[in-house]
């Protein structure tokens, strides 16, 4: 008897436990928005609005001295737009290929970090290491602007890069120099040029230093992709449209060999010490952000901010975490993703966890396009957004995309929301940022990659729109949806 009544009761409550599963499915339908199906964007036109001085003269320039905040806005455009000649097609598949580069060479670069027993010594830097990603090679750096190098300013498109530490731009004479837009920098021509000496502070930052027969410190770089670039470390003056920020630490390099195109330099936004952020971080509050506009919605330029107006007030933020063997990426605690308004079960805090050791985790990076997530949490994310979207017509898979629909005559149509949960900000994309098209058929992918690395990246395209506020000082990230107005 008493089986039975045992029997009844567990059997009433499974009947009660399935009443409510099916009550709360019933009660959350999936969440949908709207995505208009756009083309690829056309190779943009490169328009500057931002001045530059009519002479040489520099009275109008404000000196940003170590004591000085100020507040700078850059406009930063896509580096599609140094290639104006390919077509939509050419240019989204040269921009796959370096991505594809890119993440190679961040998967390398903290391999080996974490490889070593040991941290690295203060003061030994990776800023210029033999493992360095570059901002102008195949496989970095997506974004540049223009800023003045020297005195008086010579302007010069130099690419920015969240996922480097070096500065350096490319100099006369040359014993080999990659073609760029405009003249090369001559050091000789500006009177803020100054070499510094082999037993300065800053040159045994250096891992790969040297020194020439007049004492003065070398550096050299190379990177995952074979390019190399090697002179002299110099300090100089950097002008951003009519401010001027002096004795920054950066590589004149005079051979500079590889894949590198069109820019004349780097400027390293990352957290190392020989970054620009680190170098000039007092003087803007160890504030910055920047806004990467959709650019098949929109023609206005991207943006870029340095000091208290970068921080957004609807900005949500989530803690920096740092990585105990490498510090030049932006690492942040991602603890799940919602797909059509319910969590992914199968994306758990485990799987983007970085251990004592400095493996795994997750990084915000500006130069890689495609977010790659670990690869349980992918396929769990990716089979959940194909079941939301089982009303779409599917289409053959397209270069490291998995999951693809024939979007072909639509105006409009319904996805599944997506949002990815920071610890303590929830990040709720719109659907352009991860549906994107990619041929001129109107096939659009979930731009989402898998990766068997521990390491994930949260890609530029997953970010557009959103003001990304980096506060150093705080020690946090932030994301401000439609920020670049």
């Amino acid at each position: 008897m008493a089986d039975k009544s045992n029997f009844t009761l567990l059997f009433s409550s499974f009947i009660f436990l399935l009443l409510l599963s099916i009550s709360a499915a019933v009660s959350a339908p999936l969440q949908l928005q709207t995505l208009l199906p756009r083309p690829l964007p056309s190779p943009p036109t490169l328009s500057w609005t931002d001045s530059e001085p009519e002479s040489d003269s520099l009275a109008e320039l404000n000196t940003v001295t170590s004591n000085t905040t100020l507040e700078m806005h850059l406009e930063l455009h896509h580096l599609d737009a140094l290639s104006s000649e390919e077509t939509p097609g050419r240019l989204f598949d040269l921009r796959l290929q370096r991505d594809a580069l890119r993440a190679e060479t961040i998967y390398s670069l903290v391999s080996k970090a974490v490889a070593r027993k040991l941290p690295r010594a203060p003061g030994v830097r990776s800023g210029f290491s033999s493992s360095i990603i570059s901002g102008l090679a195949q496989g970095s750096g997506e974004y540049f602007t223009r800023l003045g190098v020297g005195t008086p300013p010579r302007y010069l498109f130099m690419v920015l890069d969240t996922g480097s530490d070096v500065v350096w731009v490319q100099c006369s004479p040359c014993k080999n120099c990659y073609s760029q837009t405009d003249p090369i920098f001559d050091p000789t021509k500006s009177r803020s040029f100054s070499g510094i000496p082999c037993g300065s502070p800053l040159c045994r930052r250096l891992d790969s230093s040297g020194c020439n027969r007049r004492r003065m410190c070398l550096y050299q770089v190379s990177y995952g992709d074979g390019s190399v670039t090697f002179g002299d470390f110099s300090t100089e003056t950097l002008t951003f449209r009519r401010n001027r920020v002096g004795r920054v630490a950066l590589g004149c390099g005079h051979d500079n060999e590889g894949l590198f195109v069109g820019a004349a330099g780097l400027l390293g936004l990352g957290r190392g010490r020989l970054s620009f952020p680190t170098q000039a971080g007092r003087r803007f509050n160890r504030k910055f952000s920047y806004c990467l506009v959709d650019r098949s919605a929109s023609s206005k330029p991207s943006s870029m901010i340095f000091g208290d107006a970068a921080i957004p007030r609807t900005a949500v933020f989530t803690p920096l975490l740092t990585n105990p063997k490498l510090d030049t990426f932006y690492y942040v605690e991602l603890l799940g993703i919602s797909v059509g308004g319910a969590r992914v079960r199968g994306v758990k805090p485990s799987l983007f966890k970085m251990d004592q050791a400095g493996n795994g985790g997750v990084i915000i990076d500006s130069g890689t396009s495609v977010t790659r997530l670990t690869q349980p949490a992918y396929i769990a994310m990716r089979d959940a957004f194909r079941i939301g979207a089982s009303n779409l017509k599917r289409a053959p898979d397209f270069s490291l995309f998995d999951t693809c629909f024939d979007l072909s005559g639509k105006t409009s149509v319904k996805v599944p929301t997506l949002v990815l949960h920071f610890r303590g900000a929830d990040v709720s994309l719109p659907a352009t940022n991860y549906l994107i098209p990619v041929d001129s058929s109107g096939t659009f992918c979930f731009a989402f990659a898998g990766t068997v690395s521990g390491l994930s990246i949260i890609g530029n395209i997953q970010q557009q729109s959103f003001r990304v506020a980096f506060d150093l000082a705080g020690s946090r990230i932030g994301f401000a949806p439609r920020g670049c107005s």
